[in-house]
């Protein structure tokens, strides 16, 4: 990302020669000759950097107060410039918000390395530790620039799914290996002039180039599903699927950790606001969900997969096949009372189905091909199924493709903290 300042001078040769010195390649440098102008560029560009003459019309540590309390959210570097070498308005200056202050006439070569070492220990300080990618801070502010930008720019979000699952398998420190390798792996691909930016723990931001965009989506899905099989037991890797072995989660099918990306392709004429961008990557992306492995979506139709995302509008509506009649009641009545809808019939040709299926196994496991053919349905895409079953062959059930085994008898708040679980898979 350019790192934006703002050079804040009354006069005209000077702050053309500074800006002239300081620009290139990774600086983009703006001169306001007002304080007006001025302010309308602060609210605007949120620029990284701040520099500031006392040839202004206000008093310069008034300013720089100024400033610094329009900016507290942002927190702009201020260096501040001034014809005055005496120490006592130095310390005003300093005491006042300015980060910096030189007495003119500068050295130019000091001030050009004063100027990068400000901006170079500004993008340290908003690292994140573990990725050493820029922060949400600098992701916000990269994204703003990219809502009031003239040039078309393409915004990707990038998702690791099931990561929480693969660190309750495998642990905190092999989940974080898993994520530097993808961020090496993202890094190759990039060009100088792309932004690489961490949201938070599993949810990344690209900004590049809107005809490279979707190249790159599909080469990091690729890329990534080829590399991580590796990060899996071998028993995993041939099975398919996580097995979840914590007391809570025991007994729970997991798919492996995949990659989701969703992008925008310069298209930002009805998005007003940086949360408003974020949350339409967010909704891309989740059309990008497949029942395993990784896809991209780009702005919204062009869909890489076979399968994609239902509505939300199907969360709260659960299917229940179970043969004995007093405990299919006891559930339905349970949960109707929880809010959900229930239905005991299935049309599998339907293209929106239950969010939740809860099926009996049959004393012989008879079901379990039903199971097999509902997971292989387009339909069921984002339809999780729970197997209750009095016949406890986990691996058997398992293997069939279903999310939960939950041997009988089981308590029926056991069942519905299970199904909260899976709601709230579904809504993020």
């Amino acid at each position: 990302m350019l790192s934006k300042i703002l050079i804040i001078d009354k006069r005209k040769e000077l702050p053309a020669k500074y800006k002239k010195n300081i620009e290139d390649a990774n600086t983009s440098v703006t001169i306001s000759n007002n304080i007006k102008d001025a302010l309308q560029n602060l609210q605007e560009l949120e620029p990284d950097m701040i520099i500031v003459s006392d040839s202004i019309d206000e008093k310069l540590s008034d300013f720089c107060e100024k400033i610094r309390n329009l900016t507290f959210n942002t927190r702009p570097i201020i260096i501040a410039l001034s014809k005055s070498a005496d120490s006592g308005d130095r310390i005003l200056v300093l005491d006042s918000g300015a980060d910096d202050f030189l007495s003119e006439p500068v050295n130019i070569e000091e001030f050009k390395t004063r100027i990068k070492a400000h901006l170079r220990r500004d993008i340290e300080l908003n690292l994140d530790t573990k990725t050493l990618l820029p922060n949400k801070k600098i992701v916000e502010k990269a994204l703003k620039r990219v809502l009031h930008s003239e040039q078309h720019q393409a915004s990707l979000i990038i998702g690791i799914e099931n990561l929480d699952n693969y660190k309750s398998v495998y642990s905190d420190i092999a989940a974080d290996k898993l994520i530097q390798t993808f961020v090496a792996i993202t890094k190759s691909s990039l060009e100088p002039n792309d932004f690489f930016g961490l949201l938070n723990d599993t949810n990344f931001v690209i900004i590049t180039n809107v005809y490279r965009a979707e190249k790159l989506a599909a080469f990091l899905t690729f890329a990534f599903d080829t590399v991580a099989p590796k990060f899996y037991s071998e028993q995993d890797a041939r099975r398919g699927y996580m097995l979840m072995n914590s007391d809570r989660l025991a007994g729970m099918r997991a798919n492996f950790v995949s990659v989701q990306v969703g992008g925008i392709l310069g298209s930002y004429e009805h998005i007003s606001s940086v949360s408003g961008l974020i949350e339409r990557l967010y909704s891309i992306k989740k059309a990008a969900k497949t029942p395993s492995g990784s896809n991209y979506v780009i702005d919204r139709v062009r869909l890489t997969g076979k399968k994609s995302e239902k509505p939300d509008s199907i969360v709260n509506n659960i299917f229940i096949k179970e043969p004995d009649d007093a405990l299919a009641l006891l559930l339905r009545t349970t949960l109707e009372l929880q809010g959900y809808d229930i239905t005991e019939t299935l049309n599998e040709e339907n293209s929106v189905q239950p969010a939740i299926l809860i099926i009996d196994s049959g004393d012989n496991l008879e079901e379990l091909e039903h199971c097999k053919r509902i997971k292989s349905n387009p339909n069921f895409v984002n339809s999780k199924i729970i197997v209750t079953t009095s016949v406890h062959e986990k691996s058997a059930i398992l293997d069939s493709g279903v999310d939960l085994y939950l041997p009988k008898p089981y308590e029926i708040s056991d069942l519905i903290q299970w199904i909260e679980y899976f709601k709230r898979q579904s809504v993020l």
